[in-house]
């Protein structure tokens, strides 16, 4: 098969079968759970039942003695042995001027408990049903402390304090844009709309839990864990645990069952199973019930803003203005207060031109659990909100929603464009993604639709999203190794990881770009911090980063081998012709193939490592518009038709990216609909499994319609690629309420819109369809 065929087959902008999914559709995945090995233990967290108190005793003796119990490990015990707790970087500061502070996220408790599941005991054992009837057996006595779960009452005058360090339970602010100015377009706008928005708190929900083994091999301590971030899960564990050093640990990751940005940092778990095994020796497992998954892998979103937007008699918008209070829990992380604070406002002014504005926002702590990255990560957030305000906009107004926004998106003529919070855009058609969107849903024959739906006795609304992401995760290089090997294979490690995204694949298809050799024999291994460290996968910076890089890579193998081969040919390297794996002299059949190339070197391969780096971010965009029915009489919304039109530059794997944004466009929907974790007043979480929390079916969205739009490439990196993996989830969800408020508007409900708030449950849409 010549080179041209392979790649026309299975090189990139072609739909290819996973190269990931024969082994796990057979059962051969090798998640960490699936991995046990001889002696292992295995341990359960006894955890808090209270959400404030001070640890008066724990009464550990009848768990220790309990039958197969090898060890109890308390906060105390781990502080003593120098465990240290997971460091929160200054990088805002407090209202005071003073650095954010948190109190500190050790491995178990250390005196005082902070939020329900809190772990706060370990107990290790030969079996895990030894473990856990262990754990169950501990009877803390607390003495009880004042809690507070509500950000509003947190910032209250007199509120419970989470934190002595931060006595208004503020943790960090910030402020962004021009306040005398954003106030004086304010004073002389002919219109003004204000918006209160709720971004409920969310459970990110991957279908494999978060597990951890550990276990100490050649005086060396390797965890095996599910992450998305091995590299930087190494480093932190060297910061926490006495002793330790970067050679001294091996992080191993194998498949993984989702993340969506909840298994990007360390946690609390990982210290404790990882000091564990390092005390006794013996191979330590942990892998939680999905309750412990509620109540303490980190929660998404939770963000409460107030919005207006200033624009002109000619609906041109002159400044926004927001003030936002993001609730990041008992122990937030330095991303916990990241996201809200800085990474979803570098896009709160979306595709809009808006020259001003004024941002004050607030991390502020109670006694729940922490929030973290979920898929967006501030994105939907801020997106959301103006994507809301545009609507209200246009509605007040009196002008179609789509054209307020062609009023006000930045043309190509304006690229590169910086906006309001200094973040560039390098390149962006957003008005002809819109007109597109708008064409493939049938924007114009929506009458006849919602007609035909009030003859079935239905309600019938659409809403439209235009907008933009960030993508990269501002960290810009990726290192990738490749081995040409002699078994005729070629074996790439990349130091981004898979976590069902189909990452391997859209790798594999640029190898065949580059290689001209078939897909079966391009290997590409992650998740091994012995063959490379580097950043990890979240922010969408897989194929962005990584696949840029993989390409520098394969470049340099080349080149390489062509020296090489033309020491071996003893002819110019000028005169080698490569072609689908092998080199030969021009105008000859002389040649060699790069596997007998590899066989007759040092080490039996050709060996590349190489760094490379993209030259800023990615921006995709698109349009996305949704059509939903409402049932009057019970207020059930469903989802009846859903179009998307993606700039996400270059497609590498058409069907994979497709998956995504369909995929996170459900997400997005959930949101939009029904996921909501709820605390009650004391801190006790009331939606701790999926009887209480409800997610999306795939029996609900069957009618999507999902293009996109490659004629935009991005400049800043040598693919062309923008990131996809988060885009369809940030446009979903004001695309689904857009629509379900321009269905209560229609029927006469616009005055109660502002009561509406996420999800939007039956109970919700029908109190405001009927004024109850």
């Amino acid at each position: 098969m010549s080179a041209g065929t392979v790649v026309a087959r299975y090189g990139s902008g072609q739909t290819v079968r996973r190269i990931e999914d024969p082994a796990l559709v057979q059962g051969h995945g090798q998640f960490t759970d699936d991995v046990s090995l001889p002696g292992q233990l295995h341990l359960c967290f006894a955890r808090a039942s209270v959400a404030h108190a001070r640890i008066q005793s724990l009464e550990l003796e009848a768990a220790r003695a309990m039958p197969g119990v090898v060890a109890v490990y308390t906060g105390a015990d781990l502080a003593a042995a120098g465990v240290q707790p997971i460091p929160l970087a200054p990088v805002f500061t407090r209202p005071d001027g003073k650095p954010m502070t948190a109190a500190p996220k050790c491995a178990l408790a250390v005196d005082i408990v902070r939020f329900v599941g809190e772990a706060l005991v370990a107990v290790v054992a030969k079996s895990r049903e030894q473990a856990r009837a262990a754990a169950d057996a501990i009877s803390p006595e607390y003495e009880a402390l004042p809690a507070v779960s509500s950000v509003h009452e947190a910032i209250l005058p007199g509120a419970p304090v989470v934190w002595p360090a931060a006595p208004d339970n503020v943790c960090a602010e910030a402020r962004h844009g021009d306040a005398a100015k954003t106030a004086a377009a304010f004073e002389r706008a002919a219109h003004r709309v204000s918006m209160v928005f709720d971004n409920q708190r969310l459970a990110p929900s991957p279908i494999e839990p978060r597990t951890v083994l550990a276990y100490v091999e050649n005086a060396r301590l390797h965890v095996r864990l599910s992450s998305q971030m091995p590299g930087g899960l190494r480093a932190s564990l060297v910061e926490a645990l006495p002793g330790q050093t970067a050679q001294s640990i091996r992080v191993l990751v194998g498949d993984v069952g989702g993340g969506f940005g909840m298994k990007t940092g360390i946690y609390p778990e990982d210290i404790t199973v990882a000091w564990a095994a390092l005390q006794l020796k013996q191979p330590v497992k942990w892998r939680p019930d999905r309750v412990e998954e509620f109540l303490s892998a980190v929660h998404g979103r939770d963000q409460w803003s107030q919005a207006e937007l200033a624009l002109d008699d000619a609906g041109k918008v002159l400044a926004l203005r927001v003030r936002t209070l993001a609730n990041v829990g008992a122990y937030p992380t330095t991303t916990s207060v990241l996201i809200p604070l800085m990474i979803g406002p570098w896009v709160i002014t979306s595709i809009y031109d808006i020259p001003l504005i004024d941002l004050h926002l607030t991390a502020v702590m109670t006694n729940i659990n922490a929030t973290g990255a979920y898929r967006g990560a501030g994105r939907p957030e801020c997106i959301y909100l103006i994507e809301r305000l545009m609507d209200a906009a246009a509605r007040q107004i009196g002008i179609a929603p789509e054209e307020l926004r062609r009023r006000n998106i930045v043309k190509p003529t304006q690229m590169p464009y910086t906006n309001a919070m200094a973040q560039v855009y390098d390149c962006g058609e957003f008005e002809k993604m819109m007109d597109q969107g708008l064409a493939l849903a049938d924007w114009p024959g929506f009458d006849a639709r919602r007609q035909a739906s009030a003859a079935r006795g239905k309600l019938r609304g659409r809403g439209l999203a235009t907008f933009l992401e960030w993508t990269g995760a501002g960290m810009f290089e990726e290192r990738v190794t490749i081995d040409v090997l002699p078994d005729g294979f070629i074996e790439i490690f990349t130091a981004t990881m898979a976590m069902g995204q189909g990452i391997a694949t859209s790798y594999a298809q640029l190898a065949v770009d580059a290689f001209g050799i078939p897909i079966e024999r391009i290997r590409i291994k992650q998740g091994d911090t012995d063959r490379g460290v580097g950043f990890g996968s979240a922010a969408s910076r897989s194929l962005f980063t990584g696949g840029a890089a993989l390409k520098v890579a394969a470049k340099e193998t080349l080149d390489k081998a062509r020296e090489l081969a033309a020491e071996e040919l003893e002819a110019p390297a000028a005169d080698l012709i490569y072609e689908a794996g092998r080199y030969h002299v021009a105008g000859t059949d002389i040649g060699i193939d790069l596997a007998q190339l590899a066989a007759r070197q040092s080490g039996e391969r050709i060996a590349i490592d190489s760094k490379s780096a993209v030259a800023g971010p990615s921006w995709p965009n698109g349009c996305h518009v949704c059509e939903v029915e409402i049932d009057p009489d019970t207020g059930a919304v469903g989802v009846v038709a859903y179009a998307s039109v993606n700039d996400i530059g270059t497609v590498v794997s058409p069907g994979i990216v497709r998956g995504q944004v369909d995929g996170g466009a459900v997400q997005g929907i959930g949101q939009a609909l029904m996921e909501r974790v709820v605390y009650d007043e004391s801190g006790q979480l009331l939606s701790a499994s999926y009887m209480d929390y409800a997610l999306p079916r795939v029996d609900g969205f069957l009618d999507f319609k999902t293009t996109f739009d490659t004629s935009v490439p991005c400049l800043n990196n040598a693919l062309g690629v923008k990131g996809v993996g988060e885009l369809g989830t940030i446009g979903a969800t004001p695309a689904v309420v857009n629509a379900v408020v321009d269905a209560l508007v229609a029927a006469g409900a616009g005055a109660r819109i502002s009561a509406l708030q996420m999800p939007l449950t039956s109970e919700r849409v029908w109190r405001v369809l009927h004024g109850r």
